[in-house]
């Protein structure tokens, strides 16, 4: 990581090609699996009429979130975010030091219009309270009725006590409900922890419910904690930079051909079908069965991506700086540099993981943060045994690097890598990194998928499939992380072109960057 150590061009070809027909190898298993005749009774239930002119069935989306933005309420997400944007340039322009005001009462009466009053009074209550709360300025005080408000949201009897204020009936109901009360709690947390830092004085009530009810960001995030928005909502000097505005197009644009893109996929290769039949799956190849567990983990990417791009856009539109969308799982092979949501990134390792972890240099110290930050994680996206195994294995795995990093930093390992070349040392490290890679991969198949689904990839893979299995995907891995650890070296090289030598390469090439582990939300 950050050694700008060059291979030579010839073996990054071989690596570009062995990665290119390994993944149309995978992606022609997995499809002959979708178009199978003895596999169309499986598909029976599960797929839905696609487009007309494709002649083919579409999978069903089984992930609520997508279907809701990009199917079944379109039109409705797109009526009220076109609403926000037209309100907001209105008043950007006459009267722009209100603008921060106009984005809290659109997004309350979009709020109350969806979900009725007594849902707008539920937020509010916790508002009040947690501001309350606030005055005190104590940070412990803050923490401890946050997340015991939090919990109230995961756990019965006060679920229900609290879904009963709203009523009606329909679809969307319990996503935008919970969607919306825990989002609001982990706003609500961000202002009170700044509040507490703030020296002069305290914030203002109204502060408060700017923030949480801007609308973009209300109901799914993401998390965009207090200093920033503060700062940014209200700015009275709104002025873009050179091609800003193009840019943000090309996202929109972007957004766009990535959502048709999915959808064409989704007509040839049933990627989020057959994860869930355990008999098909023990008939299909190990390559296919790798390749299924990686294309559903890019298929999650993509959507978190996409729904925070559009978010993103609006809000850049405000004159805003959102958080960035996640980064993709293909890039990923520390955890220490996982990220799925880099709101919640912010929100922990602003509050959480570098408040009680320092320097990040101390074992114990590190130890007692990454704890505390994944318990707030499994609270947060709800406690149950696979959000624990998730939790344990993801907080060992970040606190494992740290242990690794150290362990390598000591004689005569120091030695060994100075007296080898730059180049042969990121080919020793892309082997570590590759094992490291498919832990990623698998912790997170867990979570997203089932813990039989992950069970039964590991097995294939390392057991049952070992040792021609195992050596074919390991070495098309270690490809793959030898091309990002290549694009990682050109970017490091723009950002960065006359560094300063370090006083050790030993000890530089030991020492990981350190990024708090992030987290995939799951409402």
């Amino acid at each position: 990581m950050g050694v700008k150590a060059a291979l030579p061009r010839y073996e990054l070809y071989f690596y570009n090609v062995v990665l290119c027909m390994a993944m149309l190898w995978a992606a022609r298993w997995i499809s002959d699996v979708s178009n199978s005749n003895s596999n169309r009774k499986t598909f029976k239930t599960s797929v839905q009429t696609g487009w007309y002119y494709s002649g083919r069935k579409m999978v069903r989306f089984s992930d609520v979130e997508w279907m809701m933005w990009f199917s079944t309420f379109r039109e409705h997400i797109i009526f009220a975010l076109s609403g926000h944007v037209i309100f907001a340039k209105i008043c950007t322009l006459l009267a722009p030091q209100y603008r921060s005001l106009v984005f809290m009462v659109y997004g309350m009466l979009a709020v109350f219009t969806s979900m009725g009053w007594a849902y707008v009074t539920l937020i509010l209550s916790h508002c009040v309270l947690l501001y309350s709360i606030s005055l005190v300025k104590l940070r412990w005080l803050c923490f401890a009725a946050g997340l015991t408000t939090l919990a109230t949201f995961k756990m019965e009897p006060f679920i229900s006590w609290q879904a009963g204020f709203v009523i009606g009936s329909f679809e969307l109901r319990p996503l935008l409900f919970y969607g919306g009360c825990g989002f609001t709690i982990m706003r609500c947390l961000s202002f009170a922890l700044e509040n507490c830092e703030r020296k002069d004085g305290n914030y203002s009530i109204l502060e408060l419910l700017k923030y949480n009810f801007y609308l973009p960001f209300f109901y799914f995030g993401p998390i965009m904690t207090f200093d920033k928005f503060y700062i940014q909502a209200n700015n009275p000097t709104l002025t873009r930079k050179d091609g800003e505005m193009w840019n943000i197009s090309i996202q929109a644009l972007l957004n766009l051909g990535v959502i048709i893109i999915v959808a064409v996929i989704l007509h040839f290769m049933y990627i989020l079908t057959i994860p869930s039949d355990m008999k098909l799956l023990k008939h299909i190849s190990d390559w296919a069965l790798v390749g299924l567990a990686y294309l559903n983990l890019v298929y999650d990417w993509v959507k978190a991506a996409v729904m925070f791009g559009v978010i993103n856009t609006v809000s850049r539109l405000d004159h805003l700086d959102p958080p960035k969308p996640p980064k993709c799982i293909t890039m990923l092979y520390v955890f220490s540099e996982t990220h799925f949501d880099r709101g919640i990134n912010d929100f922990l390792c602003n509050y959480v993981y570098n408040y009680l972890g320092g320097k990040h240099d101390n074992v114990l110290d590190e130890l007692i943060a990454s704890l505390c930050t994944f318990g707030i994680t499994a609270l947060w996206l709800g406690p149950s045994w696979v959000v624990f195994i998730w939790a344990f294995l993801n907080c060992f795995g970040l606190n494992f690097e740290l242990w690794t990093a150290k362990f390598f930093t000591m004689e005569p390992f120091i030695s060994i890598e100075m007296a080898i070349s730059e180049s042969m040392s990121r080919r020793i490290r892309a082997v570590f990194n590759t094992f490291n890679f498919w832990t990623i991969v698998l912790y997170n198949v867990l979570a997203l998928n089932s813990l039989e689904f992950a069970k039964l990839v590991a097995m294939r893979l390392f057991l049952k499939g070992f040792p021609l299995t195992t050596i074919m995907v390991m070495f098309v891995t270690y490809c793959l992380i030898q091309l990002i650890k290549e694009r990682e070296r050109r970017q490091a090289l723009i950002d960065d072109p006359d560094p300063i030598p370090p006083p050790s390469r030993g000890y530089i090439l030991m020492k990981p960057r350190w990024f708090t582990y992030t987290f995939r939300v799951f409402l």
